[in-house]
């Protein structure tokens, strides 16, 4: 079963599928708070059921070098990075994204959730320990006509999310996370479903496909490898699929051959933990600690 709902409607949908004998594959964010995703993760375990949440950009050709490079220890520890996901003018003004009730939060859960879960995936660390984070609602009251965004003009008295949100993220082991959303800012260069890792060794980048820097011979040094598919020239078909159909592909061999799932439910449970965490430091004015 796939759960494509308002993110407030995916915890309850969820459970009561896996409670039916269903495996699951939500949308992205897992739910709107961590206590719902904990709910599912429960329910998954409980039922003996599949359960897995869509953050397709996992199978991006160059999310997939990168995280093979830290698998493979090219980087070393990962001790510091950033998630971004910057859009200058890009709201979405159809559906429920501009609603509170039913989004739980703006370009933080919206496309903020794709760029940390990445992030978090390629440092393989979901061990958060606190968060402090702060919202901004500066341009969403801008009156049509002067908004230039790329889907048009939005209804400012339906904008009842944040237009920008920025959290900083430390774990347990040290790490540090910067994590920069927005839908609207007055930022030249917008950059989304990206981020920046440094390690001990060697770090990288996906802002621009996939680089990597390091030292060699005394000298620094950027590889940026060809990522574009091979193949005969009468070939006809992709050569590159995109990452939801891969995703598809990944998630039914999971179900046939009992395997598990390339998002785990605890994973993205992390990712909600820290966004509503960031959520709950800006409304608090605060650090947010977690406990275990």
């Amino acid at each position: 079963m796939h759960v494509c709902t308002p993110n407030r409607e995916h915890s309850f949908i969820s459970i009561d599928a896996l409670e039916a004998g269903k495996h699951v594959m939500c949308e992205k964010p897992m739910a709107k708070t961590y206590a719902e995703a904990v709910a599912m993760c429960e329910a998954a375990e409980r039922t003996g059921k599949k359960l897995t949440i869509g953050y397709q950009n996992r199978q991006t050709a160059q999310n997939l070098y990168v995280k093979q490079c830290a698998e493979d220890g090219v980087f070393g520890d990962i001790y510091y990075a950033k998630a971004l996901a910057i859009r200058r003018r890009a709201v979405p003004t159809w559906g429920v994204f501009l609603n509170e009730y039913e989004q739980g939060g703006g370009p933080l859960i919206d496309i903020g959730t794709h760029a940390l879960d990445m992030t978090l995936w390629v440092m393989n660390n979901y061990e958060p320990e606190m968060v402090v984070g702060q919202t901004f609602r500066k341009l969403a009251d801008d009156p049509a006509g002067e908004q230039g965004n790329a889907w048009g003009d939005w209804d400012p008295d339906k904008f009842t999310v944040e237009d920008s949100a920025f959290g900083f993220v430390r774990m347990k082991n040290g790490a540090l996370i910067n994590l920069e959303s927005s839908w609207a800012i007055n930022i030249a260069t917008p950059v989304e479903a990206a981020y920046m890792i440094a390690g001990t060794k060697a770090g990288a980048d996906t802002v621009d496909g996939a680089r990597i820097n390091y030292i060699r011979n005394n000298r620094q040094c950027i590889e940026k490898p060809n990522l574009n598919a091979g193949g005969a020239a009468f070939f006809e078909g992709q050569t590159d699929a995109e990452p939801h159909i891969i995703e598809c592909h990944k998630w039914i061999r999971a179900i046939r051959e009992d395997t598990d799932p390339c998002v785990l439910p605890r994973q993205a449970a992390t990712v909600t933990r820290i966004l509503e965490g960031i959520y709950n430091s800006a409304k608090s004015g605060k650090p947010v600690f977690f406990d275990d």
